[in-house]
């Protein structure tokens, strides 16, 4: 619909079934846990889920699936982040991941580390 020659956009967010990142920090500098605010472990893994409650899944998943705590939780951004030592941080992610994909059907992210 143009009116004086403006063009009206309409955007709709319609959320997809995935998990758009599993990354895994291995030691990181103890600066990002004092951005972050969160106590220090050798590892963190950062999740990013679509729809956003997921999160509170991927979160219940991961602890139970190793020894890792969670250092952050978003569910409106689908944000997560865990917490603990590399192995176990990486034993989580790929347990979210595998129940994700097969369980509820979502798009898998590949498990990235640095």
């Amino acid at each position: 619909m143009e009116e004086q020659g403006k063009t009206r956009v309409i955007q709709e967010y319609v959320p997809g079934k995935q998990l758009t990142l599993a990354h895994i920090i291995a030691n990181p500098d103890p600066v990002l846990y004092t951005k972050l605010g969160i106590e220090e472990a050798n590892a963190l893994g950062i999740m990013t889920l679509t729809p956003t409650e997921t999160a509170i899944i991927a979160a219940d998943i991961a602890t139970k699936a190793a020894g890792v705590g969670i250092g952050y939780l978003d569910r409106f951004t689908g944000s997560l982040v865990i917490v603990g030592e590399v192995s176990a941080v990486e034993m989580a992610l790929e347990a979210v991941n595998g129940f994700l994909q097969s369980k509820l059907k979502f798009a898998a992210a590949p498990l990235t580390r640095s």
